[in-house]
């Protein structure tokens, strides 16, 4: 148990030294993300889409 309990101190410790964003950076990063998950989602889905359609030629040959 007392290893459990220092395991948990040496978390709290360690959480303390870390250098958390402010809002703006915080506001920056998430646009980052949201930006490139929906860039890659179209990216993909246009993709898909033309693999899609040059099977369906393929196949109705």
């Amino acid at each position: 148990m007392s290893k459990l309990i220092g395991f948990f101190k040496d978390v709290v410790s360690e959480m303390r030294k870390v250098s958390w964003p402010r809002r703006k950076e915080l506001t920056r990063y998430t646009i980052v993300v949201l930006s490139t998950v929906v860039f890659m989602a179209v990216y993909f889905g246009l993709v898909d889409l033309g693999i899609s359609r040059v099977l369906e030629w393929y196949l109705a040959l």
